[in-house]
């Protein structure tokens, strides 16, 4: 399940990421204009999506992944309250905390 997770990060983070930083349209409507706040967010997901990546080939890097999906499902779950449940971004996230939710549960057993 850890590597499906991995996977959906970054199946998930980087066509984000190339529209974000291109600047594609309809990523103002979801994420904001072009602004600071916006460019820390795709430092976020640089982030995200460059440990999801190196987790899926360096084996030592195990114990790491419980602590990586943890802060998603948390700052994922807060988009909830802070944006409304029917913004796309908030509908997408809250997949991808039912993928990282049963991994979480699954490593837990």
């Amino acid at each position: 399940m850890e590597k499906i997770s991995l996977i959906v990060n970054i199946v998930v983070l980087v066509p984000v990421l190339v529209g974000l930083l291109s600047n594609s349209p309809g990523m103002a409507d979801a994420f904001g204009p072009d602004a600071a706040a916006r460019r820390i967010l795709v430092a976020v997901y640089l982030a995200i999506a460059g440990l999801s990546a190196v987790l899926m080939v360096w084996g030592g890097g195990a114990a790491l992944i419980p602590g990586l999906l943890v802060v998603q499902v948390v700052y994922k779950l807060l988009t909830v309250p802070l944006l409304g449940i029917g913004h796309p971004v908030v509908m997408a996230n809250l997949g991808v905390v039912a993928v990282h939710a049963v991994t979480l549960w699954t490593l837990a057993r």
